[in-house]
């Protein structure tokens, strides 16, 4: 069990009261353990981890961590912070309904809140389970649920705009089903417009994550407005986190110079984060 001031009862408790309160929440998504206790430091009320990200640290692309480096990555974030935590579990780390309640259990185990069961089947050529599978998925993540000790966000997705797809018509009738089966929040990643959000807000009527960097220039409250709930950043902050190294490292291998540090950030503030 995670090493934490607040239990994993209270944990999903508090996480499954963002999603009936008013308004949006923004969720961040730490890529380690020092990320997520800054984080925490920061003032969110709950974490997301983040597959891209996490997989970068470990020196890979996103799709290339397995199950187990998944599971340990979040028994190391539940250590560091006592939010609730909950995890981008991708595919489920495997095609059949079996794969992804044995991944949900398997994070669930080490603290996890909630999480993410996508239809992206990894295939390039066929890259969307068909209707009936995702569906069957999706039915399973629910039946895994039911048999935990504690309460659990599930999250299902529909990929079909992350991969070609611009589906509106199927990706809400995908999200539906899911709703329908017992997913507790519905997320389209990839969708650019307010209108769009709008639309699968009204069609699923329970809470709706958002992808918030396909949506440069827009508020927390235009989202909201549009029927957000949930606002989540993906590898975003990751990203954010190495601009300013690619940065610094051209300006002493061209121009030879150091003014970058400058801009970094104070120790002090880091290591008062770090303790917070």
């Amino acid at each position: 069990m995670p090493d934490s001031s607040a239990s994993q009862q209270e944990r999903a408790s508090a996480f499954r009261a963002l999603h009936e309160a008013p308004g949006a929440f923004v969720i961040p998504n730490p890529w380690d353990m020092g990320s997520a206790k800054m984080l925490t430091g920061l003032g969110f009320s709950a974490l997301a981890t983040t597959s891209a990200g996490f997989a970068n640290t470990l020196g890979r692309n996103d799709g290339q961590v397995s199950l187990a480096e998944k599971v340990a990555h979040c028994a190391q974030l539940c250590a560091a912070t006592h939010l609730p935590l909950s995890a981008d579990l991708e595919n489920g780390f495997g095609r059949t309904p079996q794969d992804v309640q044995r991944c949900l259990r398997e994070v669930a185990a080490v603290g996890v809140v909630g999480g993410s069961i996508e239809d992206f089947s990894g295939d390039a050529d066929d890259p969307i389970y068909a209707p009936s599978l995702a569906l069957e998925r999706i039915q399973a993540a629910v039946e895994a649920i039911a048999g935990l000790d504690t309460d659990f966000v599930l999250t299902a997705r529909c990929e079909n705009f992350l991969h070609g797809r611009q589906d509106l018509d199927d990706t809400i009738e995908r999200l539906v089903s899911f709703a329908e089966a017992g997913a507790d929040v519905l997320y389209a990643p990839g969708l650019t417009r307010l209108e769009q959000v709008q639309a699968v807000a009204q069609a699923v009527a329970k809470p709706v994550n958002i992808l918030v960097p396909f949506f440069p220039g827009v508020s927390i409250d235009q989202l909201a407005a549009a029927g957000a709930k949930r606002l989540s950043l993906g590898s975003a902050l990751y990203n954010a986190s190495v601009q300013p190294l690619l940065q610094a490292s051209d300006e002493m291998n061209s121009q030879g110079e150091f003014q970058w540090l400058n801009a970094m950030a104070s120790p002090r503030r880091i290591s008062e984060l770090l303790q917070s």
